[in-house]
């Protein structure tokens, strides 16, 4: 076992990381970064794509978004831009090639809001915005299985929420030019979290809409992504998930739905 900065692996990792941040930040409706790869001679690195993005989030009678996003890298030996992620590599240990645990510091923006205009359920609401986080991440890359694990909490922002989110994905490559990821993450989201956006305050309520508290809350969301490279530089990938909702989320007198969906396409070009 050694101790090592934390880097990004092969191109074929690095893609796949590339379009797990592409998938997390287009769920966020906004420009992106997406993780690029650390050249072996520790230099920098850029990538540049765009992608299509169309969502569904589970307020009642809310129209689906569907936005066109271009995406941009840029990662080093020491940072990782991921849009509005940023994370700052802390020291790893290295058991073997495939066994590694990688550590970082990061901090984002939560584009996560609504305004009342966006349903007729959320008429006479008071807006929702989104926040500043930073918390801290750790990821377990073998052979088998990934595993990644964040705590994250808001500093700068009005639901003053956190969210513990753990994941489980598997990458597979095929003929050297396909790749297909599946993958599980489970979200627990605090009761400030989920009360700030699913909850309807005293003066919120109406004859159609009951007061209602959130409490903590635990999500899951299945989904996978598939991905042809050629030229080792191009990249097209297509991503498709689904979240099932917590019932203290499904309870809420905003949501008609138990789920939420995401579908992707993208294509990405690294320099």
């Amino acid at each position: 076992m050694r101790l090592l900065i934390s880097t990004v692996p092969n191109s074929k990792a690095v893609l796949a990381r590339t379009v797990t941040a592409s998938f997390m930040l287009l769920g966020a409706g906004l420009p992106l970064a997406v993780a690029a790869q650390q050249p072996d001679d520790g230099s920098s690195s850029w990538g540049l794509g765009v992608a299509v993005g169309s969502s569904q989030k589970a307020y009642t009678d809310i129209d689906r978004d569907t936005k066109v996003l271009p995406i941009l890298s840029y990662e080093n030996r020491y940072i990782r831009l991921a849009g509005p992620e940023l994370a700052v590599k802390l020291p790893g240990y290295q058991f073997s090639e495939s066994n590694k645990l990688n550590f970082s510091v990061i901090g984002k923006y939560d584009f996560t809001d609504y305004k009342q205009s966006d349903a007729p359920i959320l008429n006479g609401m008071e807006d929702r915005d989104g926040g500043f986080w930073a918390g801290f991440k750790a990821e377990w890359q073998n052979s088998l299985v990934d595993i990644s694990a964040e705590y994250i909490t808001e500093v700068a922002g009005d639901s003053e929420g956190s969210a513990f989110n753990f994941g489980l994905e598997r990458t597979w490559h095929f003929k050297q030019h396909f790749m297909f990821t599946p993958r599980v993450v489970v979200s627990l989201l605090d009761k400030k979290y989920v009360d700030y956006y699913y909850g309807v305050r005293a003066n919120e309520v109406t004859a159609d809409r009951a007061y209602y508290q959130g409490e903590s809350a635990v999500n899951i969301e299945v989904g996978a992504r598939g991905g042809y490279m050629f030229k080792q530089k191009h990249f097209v990938f297509l991503d498709v998930s689904v979240t099932s909702l917590a019932s203290e989320i499904k309870d809420s007198p905003l949501v008609d739905s138990s789920t939420e969906n995401r579908v992707i396409l993208g294509y990405i070009y690294r320099f």
